[in-house]
């Protein structure tokens, strides 16, 4: 989850740069999304010692005080491991990939005439509910 670069590279005075990169669900509205910052250690005028998040080239907030989600602006954002969001999207990937030529199965009706069952499609927020609190 962490690296540490060395001296090469640093950029405004950083005296350290820690690459760190995160996966983000939001529980309001399941989209998921992953982000790597470069978070830089500086030492201010007075001898104290803080953190700058880069992300993308652009200084950021830090994403463990209150993430956003993109996608619907809500601040209940599950934070976790990096590669999770991409597993759950690699595995849906999978599921819908376009089978190769060959036989193909036609569905059978059922005798009383009603359409046969649909399989279900996955999304993120159906893989989430675990992670959401139960109202007391």
């Amino acid at each position: 989850m962490s690296e540490i670069t060395g001296q090469t590279g640093l950029r405004n005075g950083a005296t350290a740069v820690v690459n760190e990169s995160y996966s983000f669900a939001c529980m309001r509205c399941g989209h998921g999304w992953e982000q790597s910052y470069e978070i830089e250690h500086h030492v201010d005028g007075e001898g104290r010692e803080f953190v700058m998040y880069v992300a993308d080239g652009q200084v950021v907030p830090s994403p463990l005080s209150r993430p956003t989600c993109p996608n619907c602006d809500n601040h209940v954002v599950r934070i976790m491991r990096p590669g999770r969001v991409a597993s759950v999207r690699d595995a849906v990937h999978r599921q819908h990939r376009v089978p190769s030529a060959g036989p193909v199965e036609v569905p059978s009706v059922p005798a009383d005439g009603t359409a046969p069952k649909q399989p279900h499609h996955w999304h993120l927020a159906d893989l989430l509910h675990v992670f959401q609190r139960k109202a007391s």
